[in-house]
């Protein structure tokens, strides 16, 4: 036998195209036994076929290959499961013929408590404990509920057909074309899917109330949860609904499927998992209590919602080649989830709220253990590792900053063309390229490709701006890191916008025809809104510009709070003094806006943790001064 062990990925001899998936779960003893029937294209010569398998019995006698024109049947002279590397290799004793054949196989599996694959959760019905089967196969666990190809570039189409306890509700990603109910069980049959990842293949069976609304264009929209909480789920049909008409003008590009179906699930591991028109999420990520939940829960249900509903397009519609683009997807996600909110309910000024994201991702990337946010996988076992903070939130404000430098009709011109070719997600880049003619791909190559990011200096000197960029650490050591920065300023007014790409370690720009005025209200600042991914330290004219804009509030608050936590975190670097730290406090006096206010407090927390430690004799004077900051507030 060939040796197929220790391989990262699968053998592309053989290429599934459609699956007949048929499972039978049992809830009480926690089992399941199913058949799979596999079209398979044979498109190299090989007497093996190798797919993933994990956690499965496989019958060897249900194994065999039928070639579509022939009536020979392949059967295996061996099948082995090979668990340490969750792929089952089928040994024929002979060449299997070019073209396309189909692969049945039978088996039998655990239905497990440990919220991966196809596993048991438990809820409660009129005092009574039940189990409901759910999956979650994302990244690599579908392979514990069928055997198939479990990498994201093998798509197909998948034909589901479930045998259940009659009287339960069983769901998956198409609707319900066929019941046909035989005593205790029904046997529920879907319409076929459209090509997909087997990571987005979903189903779940148990009990279950649900709300329904549609889309202007007749897409069925559900949300279901456990019976007798049909009111909380609501608020999240009301913002799906609204979310998919939203996507559906910004991709340029209709929701791919007949029906959408959202579904809160007790015991969950993730926040939400974005299954192709079955998406499933924790309880407190979907379920809304319009007399007991806080308007922190309506906004996270609103921004889970906005993020999973946008991998129907980016990430389902148009899907990775492998894990190495998961930032792209997530990172996606996450930022057009804030713009979909913000469209959806201006109200709440989310992107304000984005700093949260923004900060989060420049906090851990200023680590020195910190890692590049395209990461190579070569096994299976360490996609799990990626899915953090730098991924989600460092992508997102990526994102975000190309968006802003490109333009945003722009960015959505090129996405959208993006969206109508059969791409896989490094195409993105060039395709914004060809839109825009700015150099996208080398540009976000120095983002991705390496960690961390630059703290960008700036001085004001003979009319000029001088700019200088270096590795920012939060330790206060120097990296070597150099990257393509998008720098966009203003002066004086934010109808004085500028931008331009800092391509190398230092570069002047003449600023004379719109900053002639020397005086204070002559304020320069960089990276307008934040929506660059770095950090800026003025030189002390140029802080005290700001500190007068901060003070007559020119200020947008975005901007405010960029200025404060830059300041803070080159103060914790050793790059500034503290007490331009507490100058440049002071201005922030008047300061009304939560989000500003907040960082506020949480900056003035920590320096006096420090300084009771550094300098206990000063700390009356220092409380003092931060009651002062405060006290207006509190007016």
């Amino acid at each position: 036998m060939e040796n197929f062990k220790g391989q990262p990925r699968l053998p592309k001899f053989a290429v599934p195209k459609r699956y007949d998936l048929q499972l039978k779960p049992d809830l009480s003893a926690c089992k399941f036994a199913g058949s799979v029937s596999i079209d398979v294209d044979i498109i190299a010569e090989t007497r093996f076929i190798v797919l993933n398998a994990a956690e499965l019995s496989i019958n060897p006698g249900s194994v065999s290959f039928s070639p579509r024109n022939s009536s020979k049947v392949f059967d295996p002279k061996k099948v082995e499961l090979v668990e340490e590397d969750e792929i089952l290799v089928l040994d024929f004793a002979e060449a299997l013929p070019l073209g396309l054949g189909v692969l049945a196989i039978g088996f039998e599996g655990i239905l497990n408590d440990r919220m991966k694959g196809f596993y048991r959760s438990t809820y409660e019905h009129n005092g009574e404990k039940k189990n409901m089967a759910v999956t979650q196969f994302e990244p690599a666990d579908a392979r514990r509920s069928f055997p198939c190809w479990d990498e994201p570039s093998f798509k197909a189409t998948f034909k589901i057909t479930l045998d259940v306890p009659s009287e339960l509700v069983a769901l998956s990603n198409m609707p319900v074309i066929g019941e046909k109910v035989n005593g205790p069980l029904k046997t529920v049959s879907y319409q076929e899917s459209p090509i997909m990842s087997t990571y987005l293949v979903a189903y779940v069976v148990g009990l279950f109330d649900y709300v329904e609304d549609h889309t202007s264009d007749g897409i069925k929209v559900r949300v279901y949860c456990q019976v007798g909480k049909a009111n909380q789920g609501e608020f999240a049909l009301k913002v799906a609904v609204r979310t998919l008409e939203l996507y559906k003008d910004y991709f340029a590009v209709p929701y791919p499927l007949p029906k959408l179906d959202m579904i809160a699930i007790p015991d969950f591991a993730a926040g939400a998992m974005e299954n192709y028109g079955l998406v499933t999420y924790r309880e407190t990520a979907l379920l809304y209590d319009e007399q007991h939940s806080a308007a922190a829960n309506k906004q996270r249900v609103a921004t889970v919602v906005a993020h999973e509903l946008a991998h129907q397009w980016f990430g389902n519609l148009v899907t990775m080649e492998w894990w190495t683009h998961l930032w792209l997807n997530e990172g996606f996600a996450t930022w057009v989830s804030y713009l979909a909110t913000d469209s959806i309910f201006p109200e709440w000024r989310i992107w304000t709220q984005f700093l949260d994201e923004l900060t989060d991702g420049l906090r851990l990337d200023g680590l020195a253990e910190s890692h590049p946010i395209e990461v190579e996988i070569n096994h299976a076992a360490e996609i799990d590792e990626i899915f953090d903070a730098i991924s989600y939130r460092k992508g997102a404000s990526v994102i975000r900053m190309l968006q802003s430098y490109l333009g945003a009709e722009c960015f959505q011109v090129g996405l959208a063309c993006y969206m109508h070719y059969d791409s896989c997600m490094k195409d993105l880049w060039a395709a914004l390229e060809e839109g825009s003619g700015e150099p996208v791909t080398k540009l976000m190559n120095t983002w991705t490709k390496q960690k961390g990011y630059p703290v960008v200096s700036v001085k004001f000197k003979d009319q000029k701006l001088e700019f200088e960029q270096s590795q920012f650490f939060s330790s206060g050591s120097l990296g070597d890191g150099q990257w393509i920065v998008p720098i966009t300023f203003c002066c004086g007014s934010y109808d004085k916008k500028k931008s331009f790409l800092l391509q190398t370690k230092s570069e002047n720009y003449d600023v004379k025809e719109f900053a002639s005025d020397t005086n204070k209200s002559a304020w320069i600042k960089l990276n307008v809104d934040q929506t660059g991914f770095y950090r800026v330290k003025y030189d002390e004219e140029l802080a005290a510009r700001l500190r007068y804009a901060i003070e007559n509030k020119y200020l947008t608050p975005t901007d405010r709070f960029g200025i404060l936590d830059d300041s803070f975190a080159l103060c914790m670097a050793r790059q500034l003094p503290l007490t331009s730290l507490l100058t440049l406090m002071g201005a922030y006096r008047e300061e009304l806006d939560y989000t500003v206010l907040s960082n506020l407090i949480s900056i003035t927390y920590k320096v006096g943790r420090i300084a009771a430690d550094a300098r206990p004799e000063l700390m009356d004077n220092i409380n003092q001064f931060f009651i002062n900051i405060f006290q207006y507030s509190a007016e």
